[in-house]
């Protein structure tokens, strides 16, 4: 007999089969997978999220759509996997009882998807922190995203115990896509929210206990089909199965209360150092001083001028009375990407083309008062494209070359002004804003 150094046996026990199964066998493939495929959605749509801590944790949840009939498949595939061995009457003959068999073959599948889209999501917020410009990290969804995962793979074992057929992964894969996509889309009552992967409101917060209730949800009803399939006694699949009921009767009472604004989203932050004052709202405050640059010019040189708004605002909705709308800074990927302007020539012509806004007048306007919007933007903000329209205009027709004409002759008019008779003149332009005639404008 063999001794250690220390005159004792050496141990001959046997691994534990979880840890086998976690260390050595498909489920540590499920976690990678679920790691790569949530990396390639989140690769793919990166304009779209990065920079915004909202914009990222809802895009972690709404990867779910995708990687939750992905957890299923694979746990479909690793329940069959003793049939297709021919290893499964065998299984049928080991002294462990069929639950703790079942649990030491599915749990590392779960908490390996679980794993996965941990990391994925770490990953995701640490490619956010070095550009995101304000709020804070939106984590209240990511626990309840984890147990999702896990029970998706629990259920999916089942299904791969029950089902003897080979493309059973693929098409519980696709019935799970249909499963969360439809309700989530289709159906207007309060019963959506029982989805599990039903889209987070971008800048709204779940109240603290929807990711609980949530996960009692979803977990429940794992734990009752499991229970019912590989328990002794299967009746205890009721206990399971009542808090899950009771929790999404809960989720269904509450409807669109899971929600609540979160108070950022409806404050301004304010730069008052500009006539008029430039506001953004306060989930982007590190963005004012680029948007403070983008419109250096415009505030420049309405300096001086009367009759002007208030401020610029960034909020949705028609701004209110003194207030002009600020082109939105969300959702990302149009004038935000990675906490820059992606355009600040851009952002500042759509900005003077809203301080222009003239409601309905777009059918009734006098040629006069569209020559001197033009001028106006041309010298506050001319468009990026100005010169492209120019040139489509001078080969166009006699009309359209006399109307650029025209346009051009204004143009110049206003900026060969003296500054004061020009900080009058564009006075009485803007005491004539959401004027359709040419009566209250002023000629050029």
């Amino acid at each position: 007999m063999t001794l250690t150094a220390d005159g004792e046996k050496p141990s001959t026990r046997p691994p534990h089969p979880l840890r086998a199964e976690a260390v050595r066998g498909f489920a540590p493939w499920t976690g990678a997978a679920v790691l790569l495929t949530l990396g390639v959605l989140l690769t793919g749509t990166s304009a779209r999220w990065q920079g915004g801590w909202a914009e990222t944790g809802a895009q972690l949840h709404d990867s779910m759509l995708v990687i939750a009939p992905l957890a299923a498949a694979a746990g479909c595939l690793q329940g069959g996997r003793e049939r297709r061995r021919r290893t499964d009457e065998l299984w049928e003959t080991a002294v462990r009882g069929r639950l703790a068999r079942f649990l030491a073959s599915a749990v590392p599948v779960a908490l390996w998807a679980a794993a996965g889209f941990a990391a994925a999501a770490a990953l995701a917020l640490l490619a956010t922190w070095p550009y995101a410009r304000g709020d804070r990290p939106h984590l209240g969804l990511l626990p309840g995203d984890a147990v999702l995962l896990a029970a998706c793979a629990l259920v999916g074992h089942v299904v791969g115990r029950l089902v003897a057929w080979r493309p059973a992964a693929p098409v519980l894969a696709m019935a799970g896509y249909v499963g969360l996509a439809v309700p989530a889309t289709a159906s207007p009552g309060a019963a959506r929210h029982l989805d599990a992967a039903l889209s987070a409101p971008v800048g709204s917060d779940p109240v603290w206990w929807q990711p609980m209730v949530m996960a009692v949800w979803t977990g429940g009803l794992a734990s009752a089909v499991v229970l019912a399939y590989a328990a002794r006694r299967r009746y205890t699949a009721l206990v399971p199965l009542a808090a899950a009921i009771a929790a999404g009767a809960l989720l269904v009472r509450t409807g669109d209360g899971l929600w609540h604004e979160d108070p950022l989203a409806s404050r301004q932050v304010c730069d008052t150092s500009t006539t008029p004052q430039i506001c953004v709202n306060a989930r982007y405050a590190g963005l004012l001083p680029q948007v403070h640059e983008a419109l250096s010019d415009v505030t420049g040189r309405l300096a001086g001028v009367q009759n002007l708004p208030v401020r610029f605002e960034d909020r949705p909705g028609a701004p209110r009375h003194g207030e002009a709308q600020l082109p939105m800074l969300a959702p990302f990927g149009w004038s935000v990407v990675r906490g820059r302007l992606a355009d600040p020539q851009q952002y500042a012509w759509e900005a003077v083309a809203e301080l222009q806004d003239r409601g309905d007048c777009e059918g009734t306007m006098d040629p006069r008062v569209r020559r001197a919007d033009d001028a106006v933007e041309h010298y506050l903000a001319p468009s990026p494209h100005q010169g492209y329209f120019d040139e489509l205009a001078a080969e166009g027709g006699a009309a359209e070359r006399a109307e650029l004409t025209a346009r051009q002759r204004a143009r110049a008019r206003l900026a060969s002004m003296g500054e004061e008779e020009r900080r009058i003149w564009l006075s009485a332009y803007f005491a004539a804003a959401g004027d359709c005639g040419a009566r209250g404008v002023p000629a050029l």
